[in-house]
């Protein structure tokens, strides 16, 4: 007896059909961004087999993500701390090298601060102006809708009067890989 496999092709492709999509809560866009930035940030520690803490209150910083591997060799754990950002201002895909994103002087100061005894990124994540674009559900996947990318600012200059315009590499994904290899450069002893 044979048993049939799904084609993944299918699969892939075979979204829900569409409904009619009730009314949606009132919360600000800008705190539902945050939202979902948070439920990214969860699931690619989740992939990465980091534990999460969100310091309270947050001075600043969202985040802090731990990492044991027995590959590292300044600890058994390491930590790093996260700043996320949103934006629905660009579009997916930035095309070059890197893309723009302007950050608060004191974000900036916060995040450039070198030397440091626990490493910090500033992840940003591009999100569709619409919250009908942010997710798409099949019987397969969940899909969180655009992308976030990830850099480390240590020594990065202020040069704007109350706000700076900061790099972003396109090729730096934040995805479960990334933030493995972020923790593994952090375990070896140097940088994100």
């Amino acid at each position: 007896m044979a048993l049939a496999q799904p084609d993944p092709a299918a699969s892939a492709s075979s979204l829900l059909p569409e409904r009619i999509a009730p009314p949606r809560g009132s919360l600000a866009t800008t705190a539902c961004m945050e939202t979902l930035q948070v439920g990214y940030l969860h699931a690619v520690a989740a992939a990465a087999g980091c534990s999460l803490a969100q310091p309270f209150p947050d001075h600043g910083i969202d985040w802090h993500l731990s990492h044991s591997a027995r590959g590292h060799t300044v600890d058994d754990e390491v930590t790093i701390k996260v700043q996320l950002k949103a934006t629905y201002q660009l579009a997916p895909r930035p095309p070059g090298p890197t893309f723009s994103f302007t950050l608060d002087n004191d974000h900036l100061i916060k995040l450039a601060r070198t030397p440091v005894s626990v490493h910090k990124i500033l992840v940003v994540m591009i999100v569709p102006r619409a919250r009908d674009d942010w997710v798409r559900a099949s019987h397969d996947r969940l899909a969180l809708l655009h992308c976030c990318y990830w850099t480390n600012l240590a020594g990065h200059p202020v040069t704007g009067s109350r706000r700076t315009t900061v790099r972003i590499p396109t090729s730096r994904v934040f995805d479960d890989r990334a933030l493995c290899e972020i923790m593994a450069r952090v375990g070896a002893g140097g940088r994100p």
